[in-house]
């Protein structure tokens, strides 16, 4: 069997060139965008970057910050750089980004957690990465069911990896999973577009001041 991060990144190197007719995607980078406290950020980086979305829609609202975006489909950072040249594009995997620690005020990871094989390396390193008060910030697929609660996701798409949505479905569940790898949740918002829900959320590092 293939390793999961291969696939991935073969699946995402298929869907490069098309990724950005997705609505929905593009959507999503804008309110993560907007959901996203900027005032004082020197350094943002995007992990599952993808074809740079997120960090598009930041450089357009004339932040004054140092951009960086990760991902391991290097398909998808030849979009991101076609695009927005003046960012920097890591090929790397979300557990071992080739940065300083200390280094990053900013984190964001959209879409992407529920495909990420180890999040408890992923949020190791992005503790490494956010220099003190620093913010993480996550979009993550949710359904709600009638009683208003968070239930799993279910995708109508194959996938040739593995997915899991649950950790990530809901406020309880999100705080809970980012609680065990020393994260808080501080604030968060839905996001639909009418067919696709969305939890937006922001975490600081346990200990840290908000």
């Amino acid at each position: 069997m293939k390793d999961p991060l291969r696939l991935i990144s073969e699946a995402f190197d298929a869907r490069a060139a098309r990724y950005d007719e997705s609505a929905m995607h593009r959507s999503v980078a804008a309110a993560t965008a907007a959901f996203t406290d900027l005032s004082e950020a020197r350094v943002v980086l995007d992990v599952a970057t993808g074809t740079g979305l997120v960090l598009r829609e930041i450089a357009s609202r004339d932040v004054e910050a140092d951009l960086i975006g990760v991902d391991i489909s290097a398909g998808m950072l030849d979009v991101a750089q076609s695009h927005l040249p003046q960012a920097r594009w890591i090929e790397a995997e979300a557990s071992a980004i080739p940065l300083a620690s200390a280094s990053v005020d900013v984190i964001t990871c959209v879409t992407a957690l529920h495909i990420i094989p180890d999040v408890g390396g992923a949020a190791a390193e992005w503790r490494r990465l956010l220099r003190p008060g620093g913010r993480l910030v996550t979009a993550t697929f949710r359904k709600i069911d009638a009683s208003g609660h968070g239930a799993p996701v279910v995708g109508t798409v194959d996938r040739p990896y593995p997915r899991h949505h649950e950790p990530y479905s809901s406020p309880t569940r999100i705080a809970a999973t980012f609680e065990h790898h020393r994260f808080a949740l501080r604030r968060h918002r839905d996001w639909s577009d009418g067919t696709d829900d969305l939890l937006l959320a922001e975490f600081v590092v346990d200990g840290t001041s908000s």
